[in-house]
């Protein structure tokens, strides 16, 4: 699975994940690609997981890795529209400490463009 990605605003890139968030090869090739598209000079990245089903530990990891790595760029990160077991996850491992959770990418949108993107 390649996500999908579009940018919002001039400078807001929104990546779209679906189906299922564990380990394996198409986890570390989702991690690659984010990274890859912040080397490449995006600084507000909306992780959109409204499509997202099922996510394990190495998937939260691959999230807060990425945050990571944002954070060391001088970009922000957040992830939007978390639902169902995947909210509940993401509530239990208390992820919004990490990076910021918004209700829908509208949200995250406003969120990151506010403030250049430093809202929390």
């Amino acid at each position: 699975m390649h996500p999908k990605t579009r940018q919002v605003e001039p400078d807001i890139t929104v990546v779209e994940l679906g189906g299922h968030l564990n380990l394996g090869n198409t986890l570390m090739s989702i991690e690659t690609f984010i990274k890859g598209l912040i080397d490449a000079g995006a600084r507000k990245i909306v992780v959109d997981v409204s499509g997202l089903n099922y996510t394990d530990s190495a998937g939260i990891g691959m999230l807060v890795s990425c945050t990571g790595h944002i954070d060391k760029k001088g970009g922000k990160m957040r992830i939007a529209a978390p639902h169902g077991a995947v909210a509940k996850v993401f509530d239990v491992v208390h992820l919004h400490r990490i990076t910021p959770i918004d209700a829908d990418v509208e949200s995250a949108c406003q969120n990151l463009s506010a403030a250049g993107g430093t809202a929390a």
